[in-house]
């Protein structure tokens, strides 16, 4: 890959990036997947060919079943509507719908219970290549997999992707970008050459557990995206022990649904529980869920198109993500390839 141009700095200070961008060029590679082929690409717009549905876990009330229908629509865009608040608009998913990023991404439109939390695990597999839905839901909160987003991509994959007739929309940024944050992560986006419908992720993580430091490279298509999708969100084991124990006083973390199967938890050494996405020996489990349900969740709320261009992230997290594509819209810095 080309080296990056960091570009024009729109949040955080130059002094912190500059010393980040060193270490981020330090760290080796651990898994590369560029070019996969994947056949032509469709440019027209895309829904899917059948309505299909998912159940799970409650993510923050794990004694209940969730339950996410997803349905084809002729609306360009994705739509969370809750059946519950029936004469509530649909929220559509776009940075201008975004209520918090503390510890997830939340949407909310109109009044504040018309909200979904914790929608990056599933917003992100627009990138699966699917351009338009309508996902209808009873409630808030979101079911959460053993295998993070795999059960959804393959009840995707059930109902088939299907292209409609309006031609595909693909935007990028006109210059190189950067935003920055006080620890030195940083996330920048470089613009789509002349004539390129490509996109292109860098993105290294470096942590103090037993995660350390992982770093890959990859074309996303459905392939990259689906191979992600299997990646468990993840913890420390501290933080797990306080769930499970001191945390049960606290409403926000007394019903949470984790478990060792549906996340991943770091020790200082090792793993508490089997980590997945081994290669050369090494678990990326953590960096292919930063970097898809994480990262590419962000880049979903773009709501103008499908994003393309490069994407190089450094310890960066959902704030600074979503930081990023508000500057975008703020600074008008998006346009049409």
């Amino acid at each position: 890959m080309a080296a990056m141009e960091y570009g024009r700095v729109l949040e955080g200070e130059t002094a912190l990036l500059l010393p980040s961008i060193e270490q981020f060029e330090a760290q080796r590679v651990d898994q590369q997947i560029l070019e996969v082929p994947t056949g032509d690409p469709e440019w027209r717009q895309t829904t899917l060919g059948k309505p299909i549905s998912v159940t799970g876990p409650g993510t923050f009330f794990g004694n209940a079943q969730r339950t996410l229908e997803l349905e084809p629509t002729t609306h360009s865009g994705w739509f969370f509507d809750r059946k519950d608040f029936p004469d509530s608009m649909p929220i559509h998913v776009s940075v201008e719908n975004v209520w918090t990023v503390l510890r997830n991404i939340v949407l909310c439109s109109g009044s504040p219970h018309n909200y979904m939390r914790m929608v990056e695990h599933i917003i992100a597999l627009k990138y699966l290549g699917l351009d338009n839905v309508v996902i209808r839901m009873d409630f808030g909160d979101p079911p959460l997999f053993d295998r993070s987003s795999m059960d959804l991509v393959e009840a995707i994959e059930q109902a088939g992707i299907v292209t409609q007739h309006e031609p595909a929309i693909c935007v990028t940024v006109k210059e190189p970008v950067t935003v920055v944050d006080q620890n030195g992560g940083f996330l920048t986006l470089e613009p789509a050459a002349a004539g390129n419908r490509r996109l292109t992720v860098d993105c290294a993580i470096d942590f103090s557990t037993a995660i350390g430091q992982q770093r890959i490279q990859f074309d996303v298509n459905r392939e990259t995206v689906r191979h992600g999708s299997f990646a468990r969100t993840n913890t420390n084991l501290w933080m797990m022990l306080y769930c499970k124990t001191v945390g049960k006083i606290f409403a926000d973390t007394r019903n949470l649904g984790y478990t060792l199967k549906n996340i991943l938890v770091a020790g200082p050494r090792r793993y508490v529980n089997k980590p997945h996405l081994l290669h050369n020996g090494k678990s990326l489990e953590a960096v292919w869920h930063r970097s898809v349900l994480d990262l590419l969740a962000a880049i979903a709320l773009i709501d103008r198109g499908r994003f393309v261009g490069a994407i190089t992230s450094y310890k960066s997290g959902h704030a600074l993500d979503v930081e990023m594509v508000r500057a975008l819209y703020q600074n008008e810095l998006l346009e049409e390839v």
